[in-house]
């Protein structure tokens, strides 16, 4: 077992590239079921997990064990339900599982079993907007909804929109949420925005844009968000 204090958690290794390329040292320490981590500073580590919730919950888990972390940030690209500008970048204030439906057994829509809950809330919510006020670059505050789908416009995401009311869709940041109540470890999502679901624009998923300015907020927040 190592030690680091934060770990900065990432489905696909495209979104870990820049953060890689910029951080003087950074290596790869171990890799174990297919799941890499990586040092960044003495008590920063980054983590691609794979995309998709159990893939997350998985890296989560791991982290957790292998590395004593006390505070894991889910950092990486998602699709917003307003028509905001590519790249804007979003701190999560809770998450939702809008593809758990135990309805037929009485559950409200959502509700997670086990621990019981439907709403995820990130940890020190107010801490965390003061470190991103402190960097000084713009952010929109909001819920994420999570699922094994990628998201596009349509039927499905009106339907999550209108059940969850979410500012933003994903695949990872609930479950990660979810590993992290239930092991009493601290929990922070940062998320760029790469397409939006509604709007007259043509749709257009933009990866780049998105990760433009992604990394280099995550790394700073990371190094303030424990002080």
């Amino acid at each position: 077992m190592c030690d680091a204090s934060i770990a900065l958690l990432y489905a696909m290794p495209k979104e870990i590239d820049s953060l890689l390329r910029e951080s003087p040292g950074a290596s790869l320490i171990m890799t174990v079921a297919g799941v890499n981590f990586y040092s960044i500073t003495g008590d920063i580590i980054a983590v691609t997990g794979g995309i998709g919730k159990v893939n997350a919950a998985m890296a989560t888990q791991l982290a957790i064990e292998r590395f004593r972390i006390s505070t894991i940030i889910n950092v990486g690209v998602a699709g917003c339900f307003q028509n905001v500008d590519i790249g804007t970048l979003i701190l999560a204030d809770k998450f939702v599982q809008h593809d758990v439906d135990t309805t037929g057994c009485g559950d409200p829509i959502g509700l997670v079993s086990t621990v019981n809950v439907v709403e995820f809330p990130t940890s020190a919510l107010q801490k965390a907007k003061t470190v991103l006020d402190a960097i000084g670059h713009p952010y929109l505050v909001g819920t994420g909804a999570t699922g094994d789908w990628f998201a596009i416009r349509g039927d499905r995401a009106k339907w999550i929109n209108d059940t969850f009311h979410p500012l933003f869709i994903e695949m990872e940041g609930a479950a990660v949420a979810q590993v992290c109540l239930r092991n009493d470890v601290a929990f922070l999502a940062l998320k760029s925005v790469s397409d939006c679901l509604f709007g007259n624009d043509k749709y257009d998923f933009n990866f780049p844009k998105a990760m433009e300015n992604l990394n280099s907020v995550a790394l700073q927040f990371a190094r303030r968000i424990n002080g």
